[in-house]
């Protein structure tokens, strides 16, 4: 496997360092910020939905706060003309000069794919973009999507599979999210003046209010509380040989990522010279 679940053979080494949390119950871990009763959570804490109508989207975000993490969630997305909405599943500190790491998925008309977007913000600079069409619909059933972050990379991963890796390249140059503390943040929102086809296609209000679900949340990170880090020396670098703190894809990992890329990908901002006139960015070049 590509992500090797590391938690439970490692966690009595790790625990000394970090908090570890496995989430099942929504009530306990996040909390729905807006939508005017659009965002529900249900079965016990288990369910949590997001609705959109024409009115307003809905949104929740997680109560703890992280420096380096890895974050999963379980999401079935909007089913059916899901064009105009995008659900966005993301870590994001506040402030002008935010850092944030983004899974977008853009709803398209029946039967044609969703638009998984990627991106990383660093210091408020992004246009780092990566966009892929899934290999499966991901409105039928829950799948898990993860975002692994630690000081050397961020790794965005599909039910177990690598999708893209950023990777820390400050020595060349390349600002990397490594400062700020994020929250994880979730929202279904409609962007049909620029979703689908540029925003060619519109919402089909007919079909409202549009429901993503959610369920599965877990977090394995440094949690930051009154300022202070989980993690003991404040770093994010912790002991303990192949946790998530200092993990990184092995040789099957980078396989799957390459087959993911090669098949799925339909954008990637490294490829688009002419985006930059100037140059590609470094880490392009690096990479």
């Amino acid at each position: 496997m590509a992500m090797i679940n590391y938690s439970t053979i490692l966690f009595p080494l790790l625990a000394a360092i970090m908090i570890y949390s496995v989430s099942a119950n929504f009530h306990q871990d996040v909390e729905i910020t807006w939508g005017d009763g659009r965002g529900q959570i249900t079965n016990n804490g288990d369910l949590l939905t997001l609705s959109l109508d024409k009115s307003s989207g809905s949104g929740f975000q997680s109560k703890n706060e992280y420096l380096f993490g890895k974050i999963d969630m379980q999401i079935k997305l909007v089913a059916g003309n899901s064009a105009g909405t995008v659900t966005a599943y993301y870590l994001k500190s506040p402030g002008s000069t935010w850092d944030e790491i983004d899974f977008e998925f853009l709803g398209n008309l029946s039967g044609d794919p969703y638009t998984l977007h990627t991106n990383v913000f660093t210091q408020g600079k992004g246009d780092r973009e990566q966009q892929f069409k899934l290999w499966f619909d991901p409105t039928i059933d829950f799948h898990t999507y993860s975002i692994l972050w630690n000081p050397q990379r961020i790794i965005f991963s599909v039910d177990g599979t690598p999708i893209r890796e950023f990777k820390n390249m400050e020595s060349q140059g390349t600002l990397f999210p490594k400062n700020q503390p994020m929250r994880m943040y979730s929202s279904l929102w409609n962007a049909e003046d620029w979703a689908t086809r540029g925003g060619l296609v519109k919402t089909d209000w007919s079909k409202a209010p549009f429901t993503a679900s959610y369920r599965g949340f877990s977090e394995e990170a440094c949690v930051v509380s009154n300022g202070k880090s989980s993690c003991s020396n404040g770093s994010g670098q912790g002991s303990g040989s192949g946790s998530w703190l200092s993990q990184e894809l092995d040789s099957t990992g980078q396989e799957r990522m390459r087959w993911v890329q090669s098949n799925y990908m339909i954008y990637n901002y490294c490829t688009d010279a002419e985006r930059f006139p100037q140059g590609l960015p470094r880490e392009c070049l690096s990479a």
